[in-house]
């Protein structure tokens, strides 16, 4: 009972009149929602003959659809592999193949790379669909014929693995975190708890349903709690407004960068927000300056702490504390054990830094296809995250930075983190990214790259007389560039590694 398989059927039953999804084109009670998933399974088992185990690879970008997909093949007890249409071909050719995916789902707006790339697969056969409307290449016309009954498979347990997300490869060749769909329920469990979801609620899922924040923030648990998720084909400040407002939407969830697309909308002073129970932020430390200027229109806003490992839910902030804990990620999740530790995996105390261990029916089975990787990322059933924080007295958990970005200057540790937030209080930085580079007598400096608002100026001396008022002087970033824009990479996150590289090149042709 702990998987996903049959939550839809079953809501079917207990509330079938009730709205489950809406997109641009239409809406869908949970019975119309079921009955077009056993529809999709039955032609997935039929048409393409996939047995369980096997994988399917999933190319196309946000609707409804999609998660009725989702839905299917976990149906069927075979394993998603939910692709970033951000990738590169190549890149996307590396996960096909590494997954050993046997029939890929495409998006026809993607077909060309798509072609491209498929004779250098292990893909066997293709679903092509289309997102316009009135398409006869739709996936709810293709599966039109198929029936619509009950479609349930023997052996579909918890443990059965239903998703393969790769992560963001920063450094070295992206691995495939292996959620089953007992993960999924647990994650579903801990957000319905946290967020005190109920069939009331009405979810917008603003980030995209190939990274495991927009099936698991909070799609899947909405449909678990019986509310209703909206899910717009792309985001678009103005069209996030609107659907907010037409809607009721109780649930927001977002990355900084769309928080900080909506608040400058010319709609955002304006747009009814009475509906809203809830903006949660996570995805990148979010700067304090933006939650308080959603705080200031009178709307709870929160940040939390996920990873793709992990469901991705682990730490959430209630409704007592957001106001007053700004800055931290909160506590964990109710099904979910933390631990905080030094170099020798010994637990640090209240305020001291130490690495983010976590446990709990959420966390991943393991890396696909990587068992060294798998062993090096636990330590007695913990997830080692790599992630650096503090614990205080009452058990809110702040975040430090990653342990591989930490910088250690003539001994001294520097934490990126800190002196991003020192420089982001200056009016005219728009994004800011520190990094530490070689230097002869330290060790290690830190360095900044700064991208300006536009319409105003900064000078690195301004920049470093701030940080010198703020920060000890070894933690003043030594040299600052100024750029368009911070690089990213394929998940939307700035992007050290390339930032790095730019200063190390600048410094062997200074």
């Amino acid at each position: 009972m702990n998987g996903i398989a049959d939550w839809i059927d079953k809501r079917a039953f207990i509330t079938p009149g009730r709205i489950a999804l809406i997109d641009e084109k239409r809406q869908l009670t949970y019975r119309e929602m079921s009955a077009e998933i056993n529809r999709y399974a039955h032609m997935l088992e039929v048409r393409y003959g996939l047995q369980p185990g096997e994988r399917i690879g999933i190319w196309a970008t946000n609707s409804i659809e999609y998660l009725m997909l989702l839905f299917a093949i976990a149906k069927l007890g075979c394993i998603a592999v939910v692709l970033n249409v951000r990738l590169t071909p190549s890149e996307l050719e590396y996960q096909l193949n590494d997954s050993g995916s046997r029939l890929l789902i495409v998006e026809t707006a993607f077909r060309q790379e798509a072609e491209s790339i498929l004779a250098s697969t292990e893909v066997q056969q293709v679903l092509w669909f289309d997102q316009g409307e009135g398409s006869r290449q739709q996936l709810p016309e293709q599966a039109a014929a198929y029936p619509s009954d009950l479609l349930r498979r023997e052996g579909v347990a918890g443990d059965t693995p239903f998703i393969i997300c790769y992560t963001s490869g920063t450094t070295g060749k992206p691995k495939g975190a292996v959620l089953t769909q007992e993960n999924m329920f647990w994650n579903a469990v801990n957000n319905v708890l946290a967020l005190e979801l109920t069939s009331f609620d009405k979810s917008l899922t603003l980030l995209p349903l190939f990274h495991i924040g927009g099936i698991g923030l909070f799609a899947l648990p909405t449909l678990f709690a019986g509310g209703t998720v909206i899910v717009p084909h792309r985001f678009d400040p103005v069209k996030t407004l609107q659907l907010i407002e037409e809607h009721r939407v109780t649930i927001v969830m977002g990355v900084p960068t769309i928080y900080d697309f909506i608040r400058k909308s010319p709609n955002f002073p304006t747009t009814n927000l009475d509906s809203i129970r809830w903006f949660y932020c996570g995805g990148a430390p979010c700067p304090h300056e933006l939650i308080q200027s959603y705080l200031d229109r009178g709307v709870p806003f929160a940040q939390g702490f996920g990873m793709t490992e992990t469901s991705p839910t682990v730490f959430m902030t209630s409704r007592e504390d957001y106001g007053r804990k700004i800055g931290s990620i909160g506590k964990p999740v109710m099904f979910c054990d933390i631990r905080v530790v030094d170099e020798r995996g010994e637990d640090v105390g209240p305020g001291e830094i130490g690495e983010l261990w976590i446990k709990g029916g959420n966390v991943m089975q393991g890396y696909w296809n990587r068992p060294e990787a798998t062993a090096e990322s636990f330590h007695d059933g913990w997830l080692l995250t790599g992630d650096l924080v503090t614990q205080d007295e009452e058990g809110f958990v702040t975040i430090i930075g990653r342990k591989k970005d930490m910088i250690i200057s003539g001994g001294e540790n520097i934490y990126p983190l800190e002196v991003e937030q020192v420089i982001s209080q200056l009016p005219a930085v728009d994004e800011v990214a520190v990094v530490g580079v070689a230097d002869a007598k330290w060790g290690e400096v830190p360095v900044a790259a700064i991208a300006v608002k536009r319409g105003h100026e900064l000078h690195a001396d301004d920049v470093k007389l701030y940080c010198q008022k703020r920060l000890a002087k070894y933690k003043v970033p030594v040299r600052i560039d100024f750029v368009n824009e911070l690089p990213k990479n394929a998940t939307g996150k700035i992007d050290k590694k390339t930032i790095k590289a730019d200063f190390m090149k600048e410094e062997q042709h200074g």
